[in-house]
């Protein structure tokens, strides 16, 4: 087994390089391309892929624990990997199982990475089309919410042919008519590259179409994992933070219990009260960890075992989901209570935890998780693996919303 302190630490020193500029890339809205090709040169984006293909072979409990230290460092960097994330597990599901997907396992050890252009802006659905003209594959259509494209070598499109057939396609961003914009103006996980791409007639090699249906089924567990990790992350960031200005306060009220700072026992009460939230966040996020690598494991199995460990892991996820997206942003919104109004400062960016949290916090509603998982607890009844977002009344492929809100 792969030990988890070793592959640490080679990535270590880029955590820390990358955490030594996050507060300036905030505030001057500069996008993470130095900062990602470090983590590409790095192998980064090869960490759960096999060592005999150049990967670190990192299980999901512990690519979970890199990935936590990585978001503490940035955590808009570890959203805008998410795409890619979820394109090497179709590859690492499929591979050994069903189909020969080595080629895919060294382009990521060679430092190739993936984004997404899943979700479609206006009503709803899939207007992106597959088309074949004299022999000749080409993509056209319009994606929003292509969180990480801007990073990327490769984008992992959703599209139709034109009878209707959903499919899975993976295209260069290099390739002819494709332009990726940086238009994403949420408040939060602004450095994401969450804006739009547009695909002209792009052209697409055959063997990187796949029929939608035959991805891993674990998806969107795995998609609403990774934001688990980002909130996880946000928390221990904006812990440690907090614990670093009060260790450093000099100003004191006269009406405050100590005379200093970090001595006042009403504001330690509420620091390790941020810290108790982000460990059992932490501790959380590594249990569904657990559970996404019982169903990685379970695909060699196949039927009743692999059905029940696609519940498990997506319930696991919904679960954790509804308690992390009010625990955070809850822990780091407290940090104000202890810091006083010089905290507000614009040129401090403390806001960044609570915004990057509330905003990580709106995907995938966890008011309907909630329902989910009491459905299940109260009736039996499975979750939904794959929904879809749009204008009520027009219908949409089942698709879009696995991957964002």
């Amino acid at each position: 087994m792969t030990d988890y302190e070793t592959v640490a630490a080679k990535y270590r020193p880029i955590f820390e390089r990358i955490a030594a500029g996050a507060l300036e890339r905030e505030q001057d809205r500069v996008l993470p391309f130095e900062q990602i090709e470090w983590l590409k040169n790095a192998g980064f984006g090869a960490a759960r892929v096999p060592a005999e293909y150049g990967g670190d072979g990192l299980t999901w409990p512990q690519f979970t624990r890199l990935l936590i230290e990585l978001t503490t460092a940035d955590s808009n960097i570890t959203q805008a990997l998410r795409g890619h994330i979820a394109l090497v597990e179709e590859n690492l599901y499929h591979y050994h199982h069903q189909q020969d997907r080595s080629v895919w396992l060294t382009r990521f050890a060679a430092g190739d990475i993936a984004g997404n252009a899943w979700t479609e802006p206006g009503k709803g659905g899939t207007s992106t089309v597959l088309e074949e003209a004299d022999g000749v594959l080409s993509l056209t259509g319009r994606k929003f919410y292509t969180t990480g494209t801007i990073f990327a070598d490769w984008v992992d499109v959703t599209a139709q042919r034109p009878d209707g057939t959903d499919v899975s396609v993976v295209v260069s961003t290099q390739a002819a008519g494709v332009v990726t914009l940086d238009d994403w103006d949420g408040f939060g996980q602004r450095l994401t590259g969450s804006g739009t791409t547009i695909f002209d007639h792009t052209p697409v090699s055959p063997e990187n179409v796949y029929a939608f249906d035959s991805r891993f089924p674990y998806q969107t567990a795995l998609y609403q994992h990774i934001l688990l990790v980002v909130l996880t992350g946000i928390g221990k960031a904006a812990e440690l933070e907090v614990a670093e200005q009060v260790r450093g306060r000099d100003r004191v009220f006269s009406h405050g219990s100590a005379s200093l700072v970090r001595h006042d026992p009403q504001v330690l009460q509420v620091v390790g009260e941020i810290s108790a939230k982000v460990y059992a966040a932490e501790s959380t996020t590594l249990r569904v960890a657990e559970a996404l690598e019982d169903v990685y494991q379970a695909r060699l199995h196949g039927g009743a075992a692999e059905e029940a460990a696609n519940i498990a892991a997506e319930l696991a996820t919904a679960q954790a989901q509804v308690a992390l997206s009010s625990l955070i942003p809850e822990a780091a919104g407290a940090l104000f209570d202890v810091l006083g109004a010089s905290s507000t400062s614009t040129s401090k960016g403390l806001d960044r935890h609570w915004r990057n949290a509330r905003t990580t916090a709106t995907h995938n509603p966890s008011i309907y998780k909630a329902k989910i998982v009491g459905d299940w607890t109260v009736n039996a009844t499975p979750p939904p693996f794959i929904w879809t977002i749009g204008v009520a009344g027009v219908e949409a492929p089942l698709r879009e919303a696995s991957v964002e809100g």
